[in-house]
């Protein structure tokens, strides 16, 4: 399963923009995301991460060890009845390429089921993981994640709420990878990376002066 992903990481694309703000502005920034976007709904998730059995020896060597990701909705009704998304990135594009935002090659797979334990299967260790509350939006090819981070307790594995001054995050990103239809055309990929760019800027740029979105090599 993860294999197949991985060759599509080639062809698949995020691009993103970020930004933080504190809890005193949230009413202004909500209310100027909400006016530009067509739905809004409450965020609730899990988030762990994974690293490979290899990655000490990956680093050695001067290469990049890639970080398998779980994420899981934790909201209403009863999680154990939702699905998984596993998902890793590589290194984002270069800054010389892509200076106006994050663009960094993306896989993601849907997984019904254990997939802590398929992931441990393909050799990955859990290093950490944690709770975002808050609201996702959407504006057309685009989801807007606004969250704060919960830490976990390490007795009970149960999410702490995070603290009321807690910073706020905010993810502007494409909704699903960024494709291209064959290796060969380049050009398509360009233009569709491009399109894909223009669309956060307009975003960051109806949040001027309320929310600095920037680009991040994360």
């Amino acid at each position: 399963m993860l294999s197949g992903v991985t060759q599509a990481k080639v062809y698949a694309y995020e691009v993103a923009l970020f930004g933080e703000f504190f809890a005193r502005d949230l009413k202004a920034i909500l209310n100027r995301i909400t006016l530009h976007t067509e739905s809004a709904a409450p965020m609730h998730t899990r988030e762990i991460v994974f690293e490979h059995l290899g990655t000490h020896l990956l680093q050695s060597q001067g290469e990049e060890p890639v970080l398998l990701r779980a994420r899981k909705d934790v909201g209403d009704g009863d999680a154990k009845e939702s699905g998984w998304t596993l998902y890793s990135y590589l290194k984002p594009e270069s800054v010389r390429v892509h200076p106006e935002a994050t663009v960094r090659p993306w896989a993601t797979c849907e997984v019904m089921g254990d997939a802590l334990s398929l992931a441990s299967a393909l050799g990955y260790v859990q290093r950490s993981q944690i709770y975002k509350r808050g609201y996702v939006f959407r504006r057309g090819p685009l989801i807007i994640q606004m969250f704060q981070q919960g830490q976990v307790d390490p007795k009970t594995s149960l999410p702490i709420p995070a603290h009321t001054d807690t910073l706020w995050e905010v993810e502007v990103k494409t909704a699903t990878p960024v494709n291209t239809t064959a290796p060969q055309s380049g050009q398509m990929q360009v233009n569709t990376v491009r399109s894909a760019i223009e669309a956060v800027l307009e975003v960051q740029l109806i949040m001027k002066g309320l929310l600095d979105l920037r680009r991040q090599d994360i």
